[in-house]
């Protein structure tokens, strides 16, 4: 086993969360990490697996045992008869997709990020948008977990199905995943249209919109009444990928270095952030390219932010997006970060944020070390108005008792964890917040 020490400080990739572990271990296999486990039991040590930090919640501090997946990487097997692949659970999405492209394969949807493990990002329901095709977790069709006593439990819909139904997302709570299979399809083209779109005709249009293309989502800008949409459908090809000349100014400079400018500028004089903000929303010009899906997916993200995203029914998206617009113009508030629109086929996983119901997502986003509690408030006030279930790994302040209203399987959720760890070694602040003790 690699890498045990103690005392030393986690972050995530914000830099809002800090944990300091009894000690961090890396286990280089699946019967080391049973050991891990039952070596905290044995000491009474609290255990969480962290990922690459992508949260904005505390879902993985610890102050008992930090486990991390670094050397837990790598395809475990391909089955091209059953359409699937089975990775080990510290995989880098980035790296997955690299992998299933040069065998020919990709996952059907996925984030706009791959920087997470494939293991952080399902459990805690990361997801793209999709008419059709939902979450990173929903695309799962079995796992392996470690449980509390340091047994490996599989799961799949045949092998213990009501903890499939939880586990796949498991927010930490139910043991540490050790490998996930996924189902994976022949590679494929998609063609991507991002277009300049006035706020009033998305808005207008949501519905058609979405029903017309296979992943809709799109950006308003606050202070504005622009947005741009971004339409990914299946193609027939060619490939057609971004000038390298283009995409460069599109998704380097434009959406990394120049809004890095602009988000700084806006931290140090927010006056200026509404002026930027029509400024920046126009210089968005169309563009349409084809490439395979996670080149089209996904794009860096290198600007630090801290993030909420709600799930709302998707017939109250758009009123409740244009009482966001309401309250950013009647408030002292100045946003320079867009707020993102997304959907989600309904799932039948216990605690999906689309679990049993057709869903559309906003997501605020305040630029890192800007105040954005008075903002993120607002909002929230706004998305549980409307029914909505926060994103498990972003900003809230909901707790159990609210969770036990959104999720009509909530409590199908805590049997399952009162079953698999009843002393909870697994837990932390954060669980015994939305959870329950």
């Amino acid at each position: 086993m690699s890498g045990a020490n103690s005392n030393s400080t986690w972050r995530n990739w914000a830099g809002n969360i800090t944990a300091r572990p009894a000690r961090a271990v890396s286990p280089a296999s699946t019967a080391e990490l049973a050991d891990v486990v039952r070596r905290a039991a044995e000491q009474g040590l609290t255990v969480k697996a962290v990922g690459t930090g992508h949260s904005f919640t505390a879902a993985a501090a610890t102050d008992g045992v930090l486990i991390r997946p670094d050397l837990l990487t790598g395809i475990r097997e391909l089955d091209r008869a059953a359409m699937t692949v089975t990775v080990e659970a510290g995989t880098p999405l980035k790296r997955l997709n690299a992998a299933l492209a040069r065998e020919g394969l990709s996952l059907t949807n996925m984030g706009d990020i791959m920087e997470q493990t494939v293991a952080g990002a399902t459990s805690t329901g990361t997801h793209g948008t999709g008419r059709d095709s939902a979450s990173i977790a929903a695309q799962i069709t079995a796992l392996e977990l470690v449980t509390a006593d340091g047994s490996l439990l599989t799961c799949s819909p045949e092998e213990n199905p009501e903890v499939f139904a939880a586990a796949r997302i498991g927010l930490g709570a139910l043991g540490v995943v050790s490998a996930i299979t996924f189902a994976v399809e022949p590679i494929f083209l998609l063609t991507a249209r991002e277009e300049p779109m006035a706020f009033d005709r998305v808005t207008a249009e949501f519905e058609e919109l979405f029903a017309e293309n296979e992943h809709f989502e799109f950006y308003w800008f606050p202070h504005t009444g622009n947005c741009n949409t971004k339409r990914n459908n299946r193609s027939a090809g060619p490939a057609a990928p971004p000038g390298r000349v283009r995409g460069w100014i599109d998704d380097e400079f434009m959406s990394n270095g120049l809004f890095q400018v602009v988000c700084s500028l806006g931290r140090a004089v927010p006056a200026t952030i509404p002026a930027v903000a029509k400024v920046s929303s126009r210089a968005l010009s169309a563009r349409t390219y084809t490439d395979i899906p996670y080149k089209v997916f996904t794009s860096p993200r290198r600007v630090r932010f801290v993030e909420m995203e709600y799930a709302l029914p998707r017939e109250a998206a758009v009123g409740a997006l244009r009482e966001v617009k309401a309250l950013v113009e009647r408030s002292p508030l100045r946003v320079s970060f867009p707020v993102e629109v997304r959907t989600a086929p309904a799932d039948d996983i216990a605690l999906s944020t689309a679990s049993g119901r057709e869903t559309a997502y906003i997501a605020v986003h305040m630029y890192r070390g800007t105040p954005h509690q008075a903002y993120f408030t607002a909002v929230e006030r706004i998305m549980t108005a409307h029914g909505g279930r926060p994103h498990w790994g972003k900003l809230h302040t909901q707790d159990a008792a609210y969770f036990a209203k959104a999720y009509p399987r909530f409590a199908e959720f805590t049997a399952v964890r009162d079953r698999l760890d009843p002393e909870r070694r697994f837990t932390n602040a954060y669980l015994r917040r939305v959870l329950g003790d």
